[in-house]
């Protein structure tokens, strides 16, 4: 390759690939989509190899494009950091965070605020996923996990958290450990990559109760946060996890009928991939979604 490649035109395939789409490409370096598309041939003529196939209307990135889009994305990231330690007053950094779908639904979406009022401004992409998540498809730059799915990656074990049984106020004054069984139970069907979360079957067992079929019995939800929301409506006894029943549990909504709680078999586990571990923005978010993580297990309301 006796000519490097021009700037402007990795630009166009690094956000034509991160974007999926030329056109939103074009929109976002405020040129043509005909410009982008020309910028990437000319990418792809200098270096000799094809950078993405053309499938009728669609792109899709060709294994070089696959290997060459996350070193793009974190240098030009780099060049953006550099932008803002020098005064440019337009650059936001960027900041895709995956958490488990519950999660994003309710927990870290009412919590942002938080970190944007501490960081200042910052465009985040929250995605709800479940495991696995493409890393470098979907250039996420920092993860939280039940469990260690991401050896690959730097991992840490950030928290270790318990389910407790918790249901409406109303409804406890109804309740006496050997008669739990009797009442209505809400079940959370966890998934395939759940399979470790405890069940009402456990929790009988730990607790000395046989429940016969009542363990069995009951209202189901496939996630950790409706079936938080079938217990706040009073519903039945969910078994819940601390770190998103601790602020129902401080406010009222829900109570603690019963003590007996059982520590999950896996921590809490946060990834973040080697391209964006330096970047400040990336750092701030890690530090603070640990201490919020942190703050909830470790809620007064769980003791």
């Amino acid at each position: 390759m006796a000519v490097p490649p021009s700037l402007k035109g990795l630009q166009a395939f690094e956000a034509a690939a991160r974007t999926g789409s030329f056109a939103a490409a074009a929109e976002e370096l405020s040129v043509s989509a005909a410009a982008v598309s020309q910028l990437i041939r000319a990418v792809e003529e200098q270096m000799g190899r094809k950078l993405f196939h053309r499938v009728n209307r669609r792109v899709v990135l060709t294994e070089a494009g696959v290997e060459m889009l996350p070193r793009l994305t974190m240098a030009f990231q780099e060049i953006g950091s550099v932008s803002r330690e020098l005064g440019g007053d337009a650059f936001r950094p960027r900041l895709v965070v995956s958490v488990p779908p519950s999660m994003a639904m309710g927990w870290l979406s009412q919590r942002l605020a938080g970190f944007v009022s501490s960081h200042g401004a910052v465009d985040i992409s929250l995605r709800g996923d479940d495991d696995p998540v493409p890393f470098d498809r979907e250039l996420i730059d920092i993860r939280l996990s039940y469990g260690p799915h991401y050896r690959e990656h730097p991992t840490e074990d950030i928290v270790q958290d318990a389910v407790y049984p918790v249901c409406a106020p109303g409804l406890a004054d109804t309740i006496k450990p050997d008669g739990l069984a009797s009442l209505p139970l809400i079940h959370t069907g966890w998934g395939p990559t759940g399979a470790s979360f405890p069940s009402w079957h456990n929790w009988f067992e730990a607790a000395g109760i046989e429940p016969g079929r009542a363990a069995q019995r009951g209202l189901s939800a496939n996630s950790s946060r409706a079936a938080l929301d079938l217990a706040i409506s009073g519903l039945g006894v969910a078994l819940a996890q601390g770190i998103y029943c601790a602020a129902a549990l401080a406010d009222g909504r829900l109570v603690r009928p019963l003590a007996q709680a059982l520590e999950l078999r896996q921590p809490y586990c946060l990834t973040i991939p080697e391209r964006g571990a330096r970047r400040d923005v990336v750092a701030a978010f890690r530090q603070w979604l640990i201490d919020e993580c942190r703050r909830a297990v470790g809620s007064p309301a769980l003791r």
